[in-house]
């Protein structure tokens, strides 16, 4: 029995920090995100996704923020955001009390000789082929972000022309408001 060493030091496991899901509820007027991103520039916290639509009620506007860092001060910051003169409610949502989708467009070369490899990936990944030329080709993935994550590491095998991806969008489960 021989006994192998090396010199390479034990491999150092990088662990990403906490991803949290905010949704809030705002009046439609301007000035709002800016007053909400200021909240967490303050504290450090970097939006990572950002989407906002209008609500059914033209009045309201539904923001889904997507941020990761320290959850120390995450309840401080939803206190500070809720407290904003526009804002109506703030809450986080966890993957267990709501659902959670992005969407990604990705645009790619891709010849004749490839094309079935590429439609396998799209198909694989639930996704649809919405745009194709002789020489590119537009795919459409939805889903939560590890699996679009993991599509475009799969497209990566072809040259990527550009992507665009929606950020994420939340709604609670069941009855429960977002």
């Amino acid at each position: 029995m021989s006994l192998v060493t090396t010199d390479n030091p034990p491999e150092v496991l990088i662990t990403e920090a906490p991803v949290h899901t905010l949704s809030v509820m705002v009046n439609n007027k301007a000035g709002v995100l800016m007053r909400i991103c200021q909240v967490f520039a303050r504290r450090g916290y970097n939006i990572d996704s950002l989407v906002v639509s209008q609500g059914r009620d033209k009045q309201f506007s539904r923001m889904t923020i997507g941020i990761s860092g320290d959850p120390e001060g995450l309840e401080q910051i939803i206190l500070q955001v809720t407290k904003l003169v526009d804002v109506i409610h703030c809450v986080e949502h966890d993957s267990d009390d709501s659902v959670v989708k992005e969407l990604l467009l990705v645009k790619f070369l891709v010849d004749k000789e490839e094309r079935t490899e590429a439609l396998q990936i799209i198909d694989h990944y639930g996704g649809k082929t919405v745009d194709l030329t002789p020489t590119s080709m537009i795919a459409m993935i939805n889903g939560e972000s590890a699996k679009i994550d993991a599509s475009l590491a799969m497209f990566s095998q072809f040259e990527i022309i550009e992507t665009v991806r929606t950020g994420k969008v939340v709604m609670a489960r069941s009855e429960n408001p977002t």
